[in-house]
């Protein structure tokens, strides 16, 4: 006898909670968090802090890294600041190895090193110093052609200085290269195309003076010259300068003596990714409130440990929460972890929010370039929470939340989507409005909006039923899915067929998740990706049982994680 298909469907749904419970138990075992490694961040390392365990192991990523057309990154502009950086660095270790080595294999790292972990994983071999030609070469006639082409630098943080003081030593490292003859030359140009420095010596002048330079500059210390090290403010908080390994080697390599935390802080950095590094690092607090909200907000049994709560509120200062150590506290940041806290029982009234309050919107911090749209729809999830669920919350906070979804509203793009400044991907940016308009604007407001980003989602699924900016991919087909799901749009004949069409995109838990978050370069945080998967899952298994079945609708068709309380 075939067995109903609700047993399917329960077994599909405890196979999503132990996942899940073993998701919440990895936040717990690896405070850091799990961060794919980075390009742009590794080859900052190769270039100044040759002195680190690993060294080898980063040249050899960087050339296992390389595009068949030369470059390095993502597609278009998203290209610029990790070949630039993987360029400069390859020079660099070109200009420090005599030519006449050419024929030989690399050094491996300096015995120095008090890194036993690392001492014990192979080196990798057969590297010359040719190989290392050969590559910059080919990236930097990359390099060269998009800056020919005034390619658009995406609005990821720092590219404005990044990639102007990164084509400044590259033109050094072939000047001199050029003055030597060194045949690994032979044939590239002597300069790169004319960049544009203003952004870039506008700081410079700001850290010649004794005026404020805002925090969030030092995240990309690396670049910033000789004048950053001038700077008494800049200090290493857990060991790290601007929660970044480059920035942190930066800033030792300033210092004629070691600092023993900023060396322990790279050391275990390197150690954790086995000589690659990621952009930034730790992100306990990004990591743990982006998941855990992530996962509560479909119904999801999240039960971390009193510790693991207790650490997450204790991350909220007077203005709020910081992704990682050294960098400024931010809205994004601080809004989801006061929705977490909240969904989890723990909530903690909402006031450092108004310090990101600019009237008719929040900035992400203060004296934010532009505006975005995720950092105000989670603002709006941690205020409307509140205003519905706290004592009078709503006579505090319903104005606001009225306010914040007619603004996003109004940020809709024509065809039903929106797009923002944390994400390559608009199903990202969409899936955040769209869950925080279904859950917490006020009713009737924002119906239209909803319905236009359904409308979108059902035109935009690819041929092989998944979802994606450049190719369907997991973690995208995931947010369509919660766009689908979660909005009280089960009912429209559309979607279950669309969600089962989807389902084989949602089937893996694994690492293999392109990096489309920004930051200095694109990354992706793993265990929040795989929450997105572990939620859009929950969800798809109850509508999309075997097509053949009609598997109906369970539960409340309109907004089922906002319904369920922690």
């Amino acid at each position: 006898m075939t067995a109903p298909t609700v047993t399917t469907s329960a077994t599909a749904t405890a196979a999503v909670d132990d996942a899940t419970g073993e998701l919440v138990a990895q936040l717990e075992r690896e405070p850091p968090g799990q961060v794919s490694t980075s390009v742009y961040e590794t080859g900052r390392l190769v270039a100044d802090a040759p002195w680190l365990t690993g060294h080898a192991r980063r040249l050899g990523y960087l050339l296992g890294q390389q595009g068949a057309d030369g470059a390095w990154g993502g597609a278009g502009g998203y290209a610029l600041v990790p070949t630039a950086s993987a360029v400069e660095a390859l020079l660099a270790d070109l200009v420090r190895v005599d030519p006449a080595d050419s024929g030989g294999h690399l050094r491996t790292d300096p015995a120095d090193s008090g890194d036993r972990a690392m001492a014990d994983q192979a080196e990798p071999r057969g590297l010359t110093r040719a190989d290392l030609a050969v590559a910059a070469f080919r990236g930097l006639i990359a390099l060269a052609r998009r800056l020919d082409a005034a390619q658009s630098m995406p609005d990821t943080p720092a590219a404005d200085l990044i990639v102007p003081a990164l084509a400044a030593r590259i033109d050094t490292h072939l000047a001199r290269l050029h003055d030597l003859d060194d045949p690994s030359v032979n044939g590239a140009p002597r300069a790169l195309p004319p960049v544009d420095r203003r952004r870039l010596d506008a700081v410079g002048a700001l850290l010649v003076t004794d005026r404020r330079v805002p925090d969030k500059l030092w995240h990309a210390y690396e670049v910033l010259g000789p004048a950053a090290a001038g700077r008494p403010e800049v200090r290493p908080v857990a060991g790290a300068v601007g929660a970044s390994p480059a920035a942190t080697a930066a800033w030792l390599g300033h210092r004629p003596a070691a600092d023993r935390a900023a060396r322990t802080y790279l050391d275990d950095v390197v150690a954790r990714h086995g000589g690659p590094v990621p952009c930034c690092t730790p992100i306990t607090a990004f990591e743990r409130s982006w998941t855990l909200a992530t996962l509560a907000r479909v119904g999801l049994p999240v039960r971390p440990s009193p510790g693991l709560v207790a650490e997450l509120a204790d991350a909220l200062g007077p203005t709020g929460a910081a992704t990682g150590p050294g960098l400024p506290a931010d809205a994004d940041t601080t809004s989801v972890v006061l929705y977490a806290l909240a969904r989890l029982g723990r909530p903690v009234e909402p006031a450092s929010l108004a310090h990101y309050d600019l009237g008719g919107h929040f900035c992400t911090w203060r004296g934010e370039d532009g505006h975005s749209v995720t950092t105000n729809a989670h603002v709006l999830e941690a205020l409307g929470w509140h205003a519905r669920h706290s004592r009078d919350g709503a006579g505090r906070y319903a104005a606001r939340v009225a306010t914040l979804a007619d603004w996003l509203s109004d940020r809709q793009q024509r065809d039903g989507h929106w797009v923002d400044r944390w994400h390559a991907s608009q199903y990202y940016a969409t899936c955040c409005v769209v869950l925080a308009l279904a859950g917490y604007a006020p009713p009737g407001t924002a119906s239209g909006a909803v319905d236009r980003a359904v409308d979108w989602v059902l035109a935009t699924q690819r041929a092989d039923g998944g979802w994606g900016r450049w190719a369907s991919t997991a973690e995208e087909t995931a947010y369509a899915v919660q766009i689908l799901l979660a909005t009280g749009q089960r009912s429209r004949p559309e979607v279950p067929p669309a969600v089962r069409r989807a389902l084989p995109h949602l089937s893996t838990d694994g690492n293999d998740h392109p990096p489309l978050w920004h930051d200095k370069d694109l990354y992706a945080p793993l265990l929040i990706v795989r929450a997105a998967v572990l939620a859009a899952r929950r969800l798809a298994v109850e509508v999309a049982g075997p097509p053949s079945e009609g598997v109906p609708v369970a539960g409340d068709p309109g907004r089922p994680g906002h319904d369920h309380e922690a």
